[in-house]
């Protein structure tokens, strides 16, 4: 600990205060332990234990975490348990300087994903209408027709004249509840400006909305970005057409 001589009270400091960051993401949002330390990361929890502008210094670490591979809600996760431990809130300035460095660390590896959406990190349209191939394929070879067995759960959180970065920090936002909601057994993807999709199984997520709704609320909460969502979020399932071609044109409608 030592003195905050401006504030007049005891702060962490920065090695002790990354420590704990460390744990906490360690131990909730982080993937992959052996990875988490980056110099970056000294440098943020100096800038926020000295309570200094840590635009730099997150941007900084954004980049960083995108050059590794890491997805943007893994980023931010991350980011948001320093705040916590530091008894702090995480703003949007915040994450807008972590979504911006993350986005030049991203594009700046050899080979980009093409089957991730960037800014959310769930497939992309072009991977789902893949998957959705398959789907047909399996009704197809049982004897019955797609519709019957799986649907589309849409969810809406759109809100009209958001800057790029709140767009950017929404579906980062969007792409964290989605995949803690539903995990890996479900393929889902952004349609773009505040619309995302999940395939699952028929009458599956009819017990799955409320909590759902919840849980967006709960992620935009901890992320400090409840502002850029639509609330309470619109949700609704889109029955299967019969054929492959008919689900595609489902999903370009959908699209705005």
């Amino acid at each position: 600990m030592y003195m905050d001589h401006l504030h007049g009270y005891a702060v962490p400091a920065p090695d002790a205060l990354r420590e704990r960051w460390h744990a906490a993401s360690v131990e909730s949002v982080w993937l992959r332990p052996g990875d988490w330390y980056h110099p970056a990361v000294d440098a943020l929890a100096e800038a926020v234990c000295e309570r200094r502008d840590v635009t730099a210094a997150a941007e900084r670490l954004g980049r960083a975490r995108g050059e590794a591979g890491v997805g943007i809600g893994e980023a931010i996760d991350d980011v948001a348990c320093l705040y916590r431990t530091h008894d702090r809130t995480p703003d949007l300035e915040l994450l807008r300087a972590v979504a911006v460095g993350w986005t030049e660390g991203y594009e700046a590896m050899p080979v980009t994903p093409e089957v991730l959406d960037p800014e959310s990190g769930l497939a992309t349209t072009q991977y789902l209408v893949q998957r959705l191939r398959e789907t047909y394929g399996v009704a197809e070879r049982a004897g019955v027709a797609a519709g019957e067995t799986h649907g589309l759960l849409v969810v809406d959180v759109a809100l009209d004249e958001l800057t790029g970065w709140q767009r950017f920090a929404r579906s980062a936002a969007m792409g964290r509840a989605l995949t803690q909601m539903f995990g890996d057994g479900h393929p889902m993807a952004s349609l773009g400006n505040g619309l995302f999709v999940v395939l699952g199984e028929r009458g599956a997520d009819h017990g799955l909305r409320s909590e759902l709704r919840h849980r967006i609320e709960r992620t935009g909460l901890a992320l400090g970005v409840t502002a850029i969502l639509r609330r309470p979020p619109r949700l609704w399932t889109e029955t299967l057409p019969p054929s492959h071609a008919g689900a595609v044109d489902l999903l370009h409608t959908l699209q705005r």
